[in-house]
């Protein structure tokens, strides 16, 4: 059988990298006995704190493809278990906002931690025109990715 085309290596390899940082993730998850959305939750909250931006239930809900009653369930669970707190907005008392306990990004960083050493320490021996070309391939792949479900105009 001949070898596949480079495009569709890549395409093959990206897959595999997906489903291998998805069982990591499970790991994670089952470890600590939380549902996978949870941790997707805590991502999408750790991103919101990296950014400096804030995120409502509202919000994550929309971020997971989650109704209100599934992200109400979720944020509850998440709060028992100590991972998120729910606190007011300072600019308007009304707005409940969603924040990640630091206890959560410590948890996540003890589990997570020796992999993203290891991608930073990969990504270190690519010189600047390369670390350029991969950041922009796999941010339109990520922008393919969430344009794939969308209906058509």
């Amino acid at each position: 059988m001949p070898s596949p085309e480079p495009e569709m290596e890549i395409v093959h390899l990206l897959r595999a990298v997906t489903v291998e940082l998805g069982l990591h993730s499970a790991r994670f998850a089952s470890r600590h006995g939380m549902h996978p959305t949870d941790v997707r939750a805590l991502i999408a909250l750790m991103d919101a704190r990296r950014a400096d931006e804030e995120m409502t239930a509202g919000r994550l809900g929309a971020a997971l493809g989650l109704n209100s009653a599934g992200t109400t369930a979720l944020v509850d669970r998440l709060e028992r278990a100590g991972h998120v707190r729910r606190v007011r907005a300072e600019e308007d008392r009304r707005k409940v906002l969603i924040e990640v306990d630091e206890r959560a990004v410590e948890l996540g960083q003890a589990f997570f931690g020796p992999l993203i050493g290891r991608v930073v320490e990969l990504v270190r021996g690519y010189d600047e025109r390369e670390v350029a070309a991969i950041r922009g391939f796999l941010g339109e792949v990520r922008e393919a990715a969430g344009e794939a479900d969308r209906p058509a105009r």
